[in-house]
């Protein structure tokens, strides 16, 4: 019987996980970096601009006062780990009533219905994931002795990662580094 609960515990602790897992993988990650660039700012934000439409971003309008441009765009979900999440989540349900069956053998084998709920995990993943995004353009006042264009960017950490990542040769961006040390 000992066997059982404590099985029970770690099924139970699994779906926990599957939970915050879940909830992390939905979670909003906007970020602001600045970036600056030995180039003129036209330069730098016709480059940025191709470079957003190219990946599907649209113009929002703007700012001109603040001198702020916006993007929108739209995240997708990974339909591959909505499978893998609902083939995990299915398989934690099924392992949990197969626990439930042993600790209440009068329940007979009712509990293994408990991978039914499966597809639910990734019908939440697809649902929370997939939504309307934000990017900022600020042109930020640089001193002569600077030079150049400083940009502050206010978008999902992922896509400035991006953002650094590709543009940043060709347009010289650099920024404090802080995107690509973190380890999250």
């Amino acid at each position: 019987m000992a066997t059982t609960n404590s099985t029970l515990l770690l099924t139970l602790l699994l779906a926990i996980g599957l939970g915050f897992f879940l909830r992390a993988a939905s979670k909003d990650r906007t970020t602001v970096v600045d970036v600056h660039s030995p180039r003129p700012a036209l330069e730098v934000l016709d480059g940025l601009t191709a470079w957003l439409t190219a990946r599907g971003w649209c113009t929002d309008g703007g700012d001109p006062a603040r001198q702020v441009l916006r993007f929108r765009g739209q995240v997708a979900s990974s339909p591959a780990l909505a499978v893998l999440l609902s083939l995990l989540g299915g398989l934690g349900a099924a392992c949990l009533g197969l626990v439930l069956r042993q600790l209440w053998p009068l329940l007979g084998w009712w509990p293994v219905l408990l991978v039914l709920l499966g597809p639910a995990a990734g019908l939440i993943y697809r649902r929370r994931s997939q939504r309307a995004e934000t990017l900022e353009l600020r042109l930020i006042e640089t001193t002569a002795a600077m030079g150049g264009s400083s940009l502050r960017l206010r978008a999902h950490r992922d896509e400035l990662i991006a953002l650094e990542l590709e543009l940043g040769p060709s347009l010289g961006l650099a920024s404090n580094g802080e995107l690509l040390s973190s380890p999250i």
